[in-house]
């Protein structure tokens, strides 16, 4: 069982970054590949879920303790697989997740992806009193950009609600307002939130590298 992985992330795809760890790559799932910088010269530590099924095993990487424990509970609830744990750290900090499914708060599961109202309501059935161990700020659900969750409603379509899942994972609004000036032109209207999130962050990964 890999608990932990330290070495240099040296390459990203819109799923995975490849961690080499004293010349040996591993393919490693993570929320937010755009999220982890590249570095030939700093070793970063990636706690790792290790998943093993018939045709593949698979490397889940997180930067912390908190999100590799909650993608772990997520598991434990019916219909939620690894892909589907991945992209709801993807919408959030694992205090504001948790936070939302200790306050039954529906409307905002339902916006995280691959979460449907069916889903949402498992996951507060099942979880509930299992999360006692990770606290909301201010007892508030509070996103990383500092705005209140119930602002992911605003927006139009999935664009406003990629917005604020970008806003979530740390970017600021100015950075998320270019990403969605930069992916407009790409977008006709009927994507999911999934496609969106990962245009933008593919768009805001090539901003960085100008």
């Amino acid at each position: 069982m890999i608990d932990f992985l330290r070495g240099n992330v040296v390459h990203r795809e819109t799923e995975y970054v490849v961690l080499d760890v004293r010349g040996v790559g591993y393919r490693v799932f993570c929320s937010n590949p755009f999220a982890v910088q590249l570095s030939q010269h700093e070793e970063i530590t990636m706690y790792i879920h290790y998943h093993v099924r018939e045709d593949a095993h698979l490397l889940f990487g997180f930067t912390s303790r908190e999100e590799q424990s909650l993608f772990r509970t997520l598991l434990d609830v019916n219909g939620i697989g690894p892909k589907v744990a991945i992209g709801v750290l993807a919408g959030g900090r694992p205090e504001v997740i948790a936070a939302a499914i200790q306050q039954e708060n529906i409307s905002f599961l339902t916006k995280l992806p691959g979460i449907g109202r069916k889903t949402a309501q498992r996951m507060i059935l099942d979880l509930k009193d299992k999360l006692g161990g990770m606290h909301s700020v201010g007892n508030s659900l509070v996103f990383a950009g500092g705005a209140d969750v119930s602002d992911a409603s605003q927006g139009s379509g999935a664009w406003g609600e990629a917005k604020a899942a970008l806003i979530s994972l740390g970017y600021t609004e100015a950075e998320a307002d270019r990403a969605g000036q930069a992916i407009k032109s790409k977008l006709q209207g009927g994507e999911t939130v999934d496609v969106v999130m990962k245009l933008a962050l593919q768009a805001l990964y090539q901003q960085s590298m100008r």
